[in-house]
């Protein structure tokens, strides 16, 4: 090392050293591309091909590793110490060689998490937008249909728009007919917003998605979504994947496509920790784009759930901390 502490000794940990230093990764984890040495592999994945409306989230993956470093190592709502109970990594991101091609740049993605399954690494992804999540189920549900908790303002089960049935509406209504989902067991929590047509989420509830909508939320409570959450999901495989517009514009003006009336982040936190224990296969945080984050709000709170999420696929492989 060419800077070795004399008066600290904690500092010896590059995660204990000042928040504003040191290469930007996620969590200021080390980077490794030997997946045996990763048991959560955090991947950025900056493609936003998908999106409809605004783009920018190709840049996400890069601002949260950025606001991720103002994250401390300990959990103080759980106690969880994600990167002392296991081995987490940042595998770099999972750049795009033919981005103007959709559906090859979906299917480079696949080819990058594919290995990384293999290995037995949990992933851990932040995008880009949310077509993402469709390539990244063709690995980790290549098996088997899992299940899933998504926590968006769109259900995402769309269809053709304007050309493409791949676009950030869609993933999931996709992910449904290629037999990656188990439609029974998945929940869309917080879905609110104006549409163009009414049948816009028929898919979801037609093939047996539990939507649970804002104001139910609102009016329910966030205990109430967990308990629907875990009904539904089970102890099975299952999949969590976050879109920060969720969250009300207030919390995350920066993403593509803003609903207000969302989620306030104390309530995403604790919408969160109470899926502690459910069998999570891996997650992904998406949609957050920097050009539109004044501040760097929508980034920090992204890193904020994504460290949540981080808790989350360690206990589901490792247990609880102990005491």
């Amino acid at each position: 090392m060419l800077k070795t502490p004399k008066r600290y000794p904690d500092l010896a940990d590059p995660q204990a050293h000042p928040r504003y230093t040191g290469i930007s990764t996620f969590f200021r984890t080390g980077y490794t591309q030997d997946l045996a040495a990763v048991d959560i592999g955090i991947i950025g994945v900056p493609f936003d091909g998908g999106v409809t409306n605004r783009t920018g989230a190709r840049h996400g993956p890069r601002a949260v590793r950025d606001q991720s470093s103002l994250l401390r190592r300990i959990n103080g709502a759980t106690g969880i110490i994600p990167f002392a109970q296991a081995r987490v990594r940042d595998l770099g991101d999972a750049w795009i060689e033919e981005p103007y091609e959709l559906e090859a740049a979906l299917a480079e993605i696949a080819a990058f998490y594919h290995p990384v399954v293999a290995a037995g690494v949990t992933p851990l992804s932040v995008g880009g937008d949310h077509s993402i999540s469709l390539p990244i189920l063709r690995a980790v549900a290549a098996t088997r249909p899992v299940g899933m908790i998504h926590i968006d303002a769109h259900c995402d089960t769309g269809d053709d728009y304007l050309g493409s049935r791949f676009h950030h509406g869609a993933p999931f209504r996709r992910a449904v007919e290629e037999g990656l989902l188990d439609p029974k067991r998945v929940i869309q929590i917080g879905i609110r917003g104006t549409v163009n047509a009414g049948d816009m989420w028929d898919f979801s509830r037609d093939s047996g998605m539990r939507v649970l909508a804002m104001d139910e939320f609102q009016d329910r409570g966030w205990a109430y979504a967990v308990a629907e959450a875990r009904r539904i999901v089970g102890d099975g495989p299952t999949y969590l994947t976050y879109d920060i517009d969720s969250l009300d514009p207030v919390h995350a003006p920066g993403t593509g496509t803003p609903e207000a009336g969302g989620l306030n982040t104390i309530e995403a936190l604790r919408l969160l920790r109470g899926l502690r224990g459910l069998n999570f296969i891996g997650g992904d945080l998406v949609e957050v784009a920097p050009s539109f984050d004044p501040g760097n709000l929508t980034a920090f709170n992204g890193a904020s759930l994504l460290f949540e999420i981080l808790c989350l696929l360690v206990e589901a492989r490792f247990g609880p901390p102990t005491a």
